[in-house]
């Protein structure tokens, strides 16, 4: 398959998934709250918890790992077969246990997350932490399910199925946003259900089973077209003669990175409890809206170009490597710049859509423009590290993460020390500074790894999508301006649908001033991803 055509898959799949990701996390807010609620604070902590892992995991530990040994396997008679069975039975059987392990852990694991509110009155109360705890015991077998749904999903990715991986989480959203539905039926919206005071049992149990199940179903997607990869699985419990002690010296380095990964996260959890009006569910769906480019866009290009990238580098062309790098790092910077400048002009009218006034609108604008100044750089970033893991490459990865810790603990203390209704942005700020260090470090490690890859072409290029961005911002913030989403009452903010429509019609004046800028000045990047779009429907209608 093609990089366009798996391009093209890859975001179309994941497009559809995280507009849909976008409706579940805005029907959660109205069903239990956003900013100001504390069921929704506990909640967003203790479906953090299995998600910490399964970010973990999918960013970097399977993926870096299984691509490079599954395409090395896939020379073998059995196309790979063998290998694929013994590292699913392995990864099956490490997971299941940890999530048996986990889900016991449940109550220690929200104690250590969170700060348990002192005499300065910042922490979750004894009520939180008691809510926390029962959603934690039915949030916690997510793990299993996100790694199935994970380790099926790289095989797929190594075969160049990138289909079923990509769609799987529309799955995953309609079970989601059609048991938020029955759930609002039964236990009515936010207005109630914000309280703590009327969380039972019943109330509890629904959530926990529409969240976990709706993971659930987007692995089950995986195993029922697995055939669709061209092999067959099988119980081997044989662990050895396969090329496993090479997989397990690459996962050595990364298992680090997961621990300190893990430390980074329970700390920044711990902040961000402490977080007043603005909480941990509104720092989790600000990210959510801020990394909604990133998902589109970066991991659309880098999954495509990072299997191209194994087989140059197990043929030895770091030449071909250091093209793919470029013409990656080019693409995404230009989609990505604009999108970045686009949801930082709509943030308060988008941010309606999860919250239940104007005041939370702003509350969570804030968090989103503190997470959208490393919006360029998180993606770049996200490239470059394929590049490493293509090669092999996980020590350098581990070296890094092991000093980037002690950057991230500093601003992350930073972030404490702020009054409790800024915690929250002081800690989206914290992270997002300690990522515009880490891909400027990245960018001279992979230099040193492969040699001159154009950076200088990359990075003017990124100078002109700023500066091409910038009068497009001017357009869109003066649209949203006259409808009045930055004012309490205006139009933009009235309601969730007013704040809809707004962002839709900023963001289209945006992007025709852009892409009409792209293209009367003849940008080489633009014209060819028109190109490649043309073409591809010149070769549909044939």
């Amino acid at each position: 398959m093609s990089t366009g055509r798996a391009s093209a898959i890859i975001a179309s799949g994941t497009m559809v998934s995280r507009i849909l990701g976008f409706v579940k996390a805005g029907m959660l807010a109205a069903a239990i709250g956003q900013s100001f609620s504390q069921s929704a604070a506990a909640f967003g902590l203790a479906n953090q918890l299995p998600n910490n892992v399964y970010a973990l995991v999918a960013g970097g530990v399977m993926s870096a790992v299984l691509v490079p040994q599954i395409v090395k396997a896939s020379k073998a008679k059995d196309g790979g077969e063998s290998y694929v069975s013994k590292i699913l039975t392995l990864g099956g059987t490490v997971f299941l246990l940890l999530t048996i392990v986990a889900t016991i852990a449940a109550p220690f694991l929200v104690q250590i997350y969170a700060v348990s509110a002192g005499e300065d009155g910042r922490g979750f109360s004894d009520g939180q932490m008691a809510l926390a705890i029962g959603l934690a015991y039915w949030c916690m077998p997510q793990i299993l399910f996100y790694a199935i749904y994970t380790l099926l999903g790289e095989i797929y990715n190594a075969r160049s199925q990138f289909g079923p991986y990509t769609w799987a989480p529309v799955a995953n959203n309609v079970i989601g946003i059609a048991g938020l539905a029955v759930f609002m039926l039964l236990f009515g919206e936010a207005e109630t259900n914000k309280s703590l005071d009327v969380w039972d049992a019943d109330r509890v149990m629904w959530l926990g089973i529409i969240t976990t199940g709706a993971v659930a179903v987007q692995a089950l997607v995986l195993v029922l077209f697995f055939r669709r990869t061209g092999m067959r699985f099988r119980l081997d419990f044989g662990w050895r003669g396969v090329g496993l002690r090479a997989t397990g010296k690459s996962a050595m380095w990364l298992f680090g990175i997961v621990i300190i990964g893990q430390i980074k996260g329970l700390v920044q959890s711990r902040v961000a409890s402490m977080g007043d009006e603005a909480n941990i569910l509104t720092m989790q769906n600000a990210w959510y809206v801020f990394s909604l480019p990133h998902s589109i866009i970066a991991v659309s290009i880098a999954i495509a170009y990072f299997t191209r990238m194994s087989h140059h580098a197990n043929d030895g062309e770091i030449g071909k490597i250091r093209s793919d790098l470029s013409g990656a790092l080019r693409g995404v910077g230009m989609l990505t710049t604009i999108a970045a400048i686009m949801v930082a002009v709509v943030a308060p009218p988008l941010a309606r859509i999860f919250e239940q006034g104007y005041a939370g609108s702003i509350a969570m604008s804030w968090v989103i423009w503190a997470f959208l100044v490393c919006a360029v750089a998180y993606s770049a970033e996200y490239v470059i590290q394929r590049v490493f893991f293509a090669l092999g490459d996980t020590r350098t990865a581990f070296l890094y993460a092991c000093v980037s810790m002690f950057v991230t603990f500093a601003l992350l203390w930073w972030a404490s020390t702020l009054p409790a209704v800024w915690i929250i942005a002081g800690t989206a700020l914290a992270v997002s500074i300690a990522n515009l260090v880490s891909a400027s470090v990245w960018l001279v490690l992979v230099r040193r790894k492969i040699g001159p890859f154009g950076f200088r072409l990359v990075a003017w290029r990124h100078v002109q999508y700023l500066l091409y961005a910038i009068p497009a911002g001017a357009v869109g913030f003066a649209v949203v301006w006259a409808m009045g989403g930055y004012v309490d009452g205006g139009f933009g903010t009235i309601n969730k649908p007013a704040g809809v429509i707004t962002c839709i019609v900023a963001g289209a004046a945006m992007a025709v001033v852009y892409f009409g800028i792209l293209f009367l000045t003849r940008n080489p990047d633009f014209r060819s991803t028109v190109d490649l779009v043309v073409g591809r429907l010149r070769r549909g209608r044939a």
